[in-house]
């Protein structure tokens, strides 16, 4: 492993917002590119894509993504940004919608290189104290966890946070998350997220190659792409269909390759369509060891994940669960490739 490089593990923070009716047909939509970029820029990213559709819009950032939806934001970014720096900004633009937070999920998985992370990144008990300082009273129901595993490069940091209403009544929707964490990635593989010099491509024209030829466009052929190529290697995508985002990112530096998959799934959704995805998205990078957290699912969902991955080679090393207020129960799995 490298002393230091450009640090693939994200950051994640999710916020749940509630209002009257009529203000939230678009809600949070309604924030003007200004104020996004003023906000970006005190995370220390920008945007460099977008897309959107009837339900939400999805941008790809300089480090990783942003989902907007009338009442809920996700924020995931990487590198050395200062991701809950966000939450101020964020709340104030919901206020002046006349949108009230309801309950707030961060997560992240251990950094390859801790010591050049900025405040309040700089540690798990850091970043805690900065969040309880930041979220407002009504979010009274409060957990932070670190969830262990049996590889020293993967555990799992959650803070989860709820008000009255989300606590007696959490995941009306019924949908679940899977965040998936890729280490030590193939390196033929790896090598296909490079830009060849002097083609002139821009980014987003390599991007779009780049989703050609590593199989990425396939791996939810009904979903609408948008993706980056940052130059001179790295890659982003973010995925819409209807209602539901999916989002890669990708480090393909030897000594610190990193990949990451995050996806939406329904409880009523069958198993087997997951099971084809994860399939899909791990022969693209092969790596040599991943996490799998696996949020707000049953029983079906998590088992299926390692059903999946035995038939690639994957052996399940760590299965670890904890339940959180709004996020309900979060299970971490880890993963080695057998040939280790």
């Amino acid at each position: 492993m490298a002393d230091s490089g450009f640090e693939g593990f994200e950051k994640r923070l999710e916020l749940h917002f509630t209002g009257d009716e009529p203000i939230i047909h678009m809600g949070l939509r309604q924030i003007d590119s200004n104020s996004l970029e003023q906000i970006l820029r005190t995370v220390h990213c920008l945007i460099v894509s977008s897309v959107g559709n009837h339900f939400f819009d999805a941008y790809v950032l300089s480090e990783s993504s942003l989902f907007i939806y009338p009442t809920k934001i996700i924020i995931k970014t990487c590198g050395t940004t200062q991701l809950l720096k966000s939450i101020f900004p964020f709340l104030n633009q919901a206020r002046n919608l006349g949108l009230t937070l309801c309950s707030c999920r961060y997560t992240r998985g251990n950094f390859i290189f801790p010591k050049s992370q900025p405040f309040p990144h700089s540690s798990f008990k850091e970043e805690l104290r900065y969040l309880e300082e930041s979220l407002p009273k009504n979010l009274r129901y409060r957990k932070a966890s670190v969830i262990p595993s049996n590889l020293p490069s993967h555990s799992w940091h959650v803070f989860s946070a709820a008000d009255d209403a989300v606590f007696l009544h959490p995941n009306p929707e019924f949908l679940y998350t899977v965040e998936i964490c890729m280490t030590e990635l193939d390196r033929i593989l790896a090598r296909k997220f490079y830009c060849r010099p002097g083609e002139g491509k821009t980014g987003n024209s390599a991007g779009k190659e780049m989703t050609h030829l590593t199989g990425i466009g396939d791996i939810n052929p009904s979903g609408l792409i948008c993706e980056f190529s940052f130059f001179p290697c790295g890659y982003s995508m973010n995925g819409i269909d209807g209602d539901r985002y999916s989002t890669i990112h990708v480090t393909p530096e030897d000594g610190f390759s990193y990949a990451s998959f995050e996806c939406v799934g329904s409880v009523y959704d069958d198993p087997d369509d997951l099971v084809r995805t994860l399939k899909k998205v791990v022969q693209i990078f092969r790596p040599a060891s991943m996490s799998v957290a696996t949020t707000g699912a049953g029983h079906e969902v998590w088992t299926c994940i390692a059903a999946a991955l035995d038939p690639l080679g994957f052996k399940c090393r760590s299965c670890a669960v904890d339940d959180f207020p709004a996020a309900g129960s979060v299970v971490f799995q880890t993963f080695t490739a057998r040939r280790k």
